[in-house]
Order: C-alpha cells, then sequence, then structure tokens
C-alpha cells in the first residue's frame, strides 16, 4: 500500500521520510485506487514488509508508541496517517491499513466507535482495543489574555477560532456541544478554518493565526499554551480481527501494554493510559 506525502511548500523536508518514488508519466492523470505499479525503494524491503500502516485520527501517542516499538528493536515500524476518525474506518473497510485511530462520540448514547463501526464496518469483524483517555478542550494562549472561560466565548466578536476537519473526531464533539448549547456553527469566526492534527492548531495559537482551538491537553502542554478543560475522551484502536495473529501487530499491542509506554503516556500530560492494550470489546 502507498500513502502518498502531504503537498505544500515543505514537499522537501517530507520527502526525507518517503520509503519509495513512484513516478507519474507527465500526460498521465494520475494513478487510480487498486492499480499496481513500480515504484522505486529507499530502504530495504524487509523494512517495507515490516510496517503497519495506522490509518485515522491524529494522537501525539501513537507517535511515541512507534517510537517505544523502535527502542524495543522488534524490528517493526509504524507509518501514520492523520485523516480523522472516520477517515480512519473507511480506510479498514477499503483495507488499506492495518489499524485505526478513532474517538468518535455517539451524542445519543454517549459512546465511543461502537455504533460508527457497526455503520460503516457492517459486515466486517473488527477489534477495538483501548489505547488513552485524553482531555479534550480549548487551547488558548500561554496566560489566556483574551479571558476565553468556555464555548460560549467562541461567539464574542473579538475571538478568532481554529477548527479540526469534517470528519475528525475533535470536530464531531464540538459539533456536538455546539448543538445542545444552541450556538450556530456559522456564529462563530473561524469555524470553517481547519488543521488536521493537535499540533497544527496548537501553532495556529502560538503564532496568534487564531485566539482559539479544539485540542488535547498534550499538545497545549507541549508549545507551553493555556488550555481549558471540556471532555475526557475514550480513544480507541480499530483492528480488523483477522490480522491479530500477524508477530508485528501482537508487537505493537505488547508495547502498548508495556510500563515504559505508559509512564511515556502519562508524562505527556492529559491522558489516561490505564486500559492501553486492553480489548474492549469485537464487532461482526
Amino acid at each position: 500500500m502507498a500513502t502518498p506525502l502531504p503537498r505544500s511548500a515543505g514537499s522537501i523536508t517530507t520527502l526525507t521520510r518517503a520509503e519509495g518514488l513512484l513516478r507519474i508519466p507527465g500526460l498521465s492523470e494520475g494513478v487510480k485506487q487498486d492499480e499496481e505499479v513500480d515504484a522505486e525503494l529507499l530502504v530495504d524491503e524487509e523494512e517495507v514488509s515490516n510496517t503497519v500502516m495506522v490509518i485515522g485520527s491524529h494522537d501525539i501517542t501513537i507517535d511515541i508508541l512507534g517510537d517505544e516499538i523502535r527502542r524495543r528493536g522488534e524490528g517493526v515500524r509504524i507509518s501514520s496517517g492523520n485523516v480523522g476518525s472516520l477517515g480512519g474506518l473507511m480506510a479498514i473497510k477499503k483495507g488499506t491499513c492495518h489499524m485505526a485511530g478513532s474517538h468518535l462520540l455517539d451524542p445519543e448514547t454517549g459512546e465511543y466507535n461502537l455504533s460508527y463501526i457497526k455503520r460503516y464496518l457492517k459486515g466486517s469483524k473488527v477489534s477495538i482495543y483501548h489505547l488513552v483517555l485524553r482531555d479534550q478542550g480549548l487551547i488558548v494562549a500561554k496566560g489566556n489574555p483574551k479571558n476565553i472561560r468556555d464555548i460560549h466565548d467562541l461567539t464574542r466578536e473579538d475571538i478568532s477560532f481554529v477548527n479540526r476537519q469534517t470528519g475528525s473526531g475533535t470536530r464531531v464533539l464540538l459539533d456536538h456541544k455546539l448543538e445542545q448549547l444552541k450556538i450556530k456553527p456559522e456564529s462563530i469566526a473561524g469555524y470553517d478554518h481547519e488543521e488536521f492534527t493537535h499540533m497544527a492548531v496548537a501553532v495556529d495559537i502560538l503564532s496568534g493565526t487564531a485566539d482559539c482551538g479544539m485540542g488535547i491537553f498534550a499538545a497545549a502542554k507541549a508549545l507551553d499554551l493555556g488550555f481549558i478543560p471540556v471532555e475526557r475522551e475514550q480513544y480507541d484502536l480499530i483492528i480488523p480481527s483477522p490480522l491479530l495473529d500477524e508477530p508485528n501487530i501482537q508487537a505493537i499491542l505488547e508495547a502498548i501494554r508495556s510500563d515504559h509506554f505508559r509512564e511515556r503516556v502519562i508524562n505527556l500530560g492529559g491522558y489516561d493510559p490505564s486500559m492501553s492494550g486492553q480489548l474492549w470489546t469485537e464487532v461482526y
């Protein structure tokens, strides 16, 4: 499977993450989904074979997990793509990843992920493993100079907001809170300003591009920003059940259950990894 790197002004820098090159002829419109093509590998073939693809919601603990698995010398690597929780479920459905990170809240039941999995992965057998509980809230500038207290303040004329992309669990949570409070999205300046990761939201706050954004405490702490708690949510890993016996998948689950991984996660702040690696349930 191939995960394209993002294209932007920093494309030369992102090229350093590439594991292979796929050349598209100049007069071609591109490569179609499921089309098989030749690629020039930039890493050993064994390294590619031992790569586990994690697609879905962005979370800093996935980066910690990737580092932890390298530290353990398992010979397994993690390649992650941040496309939002719903995008992760679609990747599972298409068979283009080994596991997906998700934290989709069902406003009607208060449960995370289950109803979405039953809706979008109907007929597929998947296993849901706990990764972490984490604190979501409003990230604000250090010292909270705009004196933002809660979600009601997002409608103030002097507040500019930065949002997460449609399909992300963070966006679902925010929209649920807005509906509860009867706040119209169009009343929030910057509601349509979207970023794809928690750290990107935090950077927007740090740079002054926005006054406030929805994100996790760990991202705020990493950049020494202010944080106003809104919700403690459940972040899970969804794994197709037929893959569970694969050695690479087992190595990752063992790493998640390790005391060293949990200690590192706790040090990030705003996380509870006490159930990390526990099987929550299976869905057929």
